[in-house]
């Protein structure tokens, strides 16, 4: 049995028509009707979206066609929560509280504070009387040997606005 065939067989399974089936795993009605034809093959996001709809059927049979169509009923009744979760997006990981820190640094940090350390440089402004001359402003800035901080870069991601990123670790 092709992709195509199993794509029809799922409509089928749904008790949908093919114009309710489409709506309901929201892609154009004419996909539908192109890809149970033989026209066009099912994209991944095609896939996804009709595994999202339906999660009793099987990834193995749907992809490949090996095994059975459904989930056995055991497999069935584990709550979602139990389920392994898919592969985290990038975004995800970054958001989590957690990402990146061990044991030891999570030690460090809640001891050490967030803040910077670096003293406001507010320099005193001297009135100039119209007798004197002006000389150029001499700024000292304090710098920080970057060795002798603790915090490390661990890594730098660039975000593209075509939805690309580049990660790189130093």
């Amino acid at each position: 049995m092709n992709l195509n065939e199993r794509i029809a067989k799922i409509i089928e399974y749904s008790k949908l028509s093919s114009s309710e089936f489409a709506d309901e795993i929201e892609v154009q009605r004419s996909n539908i009707s192109h890809i149970t034809s033989g026209r066009n093959k099912p994209s991944l996001d095609f896939l996804i979206k009709i595994k999202e709809r339906f999660p009793e059927l099987e990834w193995e049979w749907l992809i490949k066609g090996e095994g059975e169509m459904k989930k056995s009923p055991e497999e069935e009744l584990v709550p979602e929560k139990v389920k392994p979760s898919p592969i985290p997006d990038l975004f995800s990981l970054i958001n989590d509280e957690n990402f990146g820190v061990t044991e030891r640094e999570d030690k460090v940090q809640k001891q050490v504070s967030r803040e910077s350390e670096i003293p406001a440089n507010n320099p005193v402004k001297e009135n100039i009387a119209d007798s004197q001359r002006l000389a150029a402003a001499q700024s000292t800035v304090n710098t920080q040997d970057a060795e002798s901080q603790e915090n490390k870069i661990k890594r730098i991601v660039w975000f593209y606005e075509n939805g690309k990123f580049e990660s790189f670790e130093p």
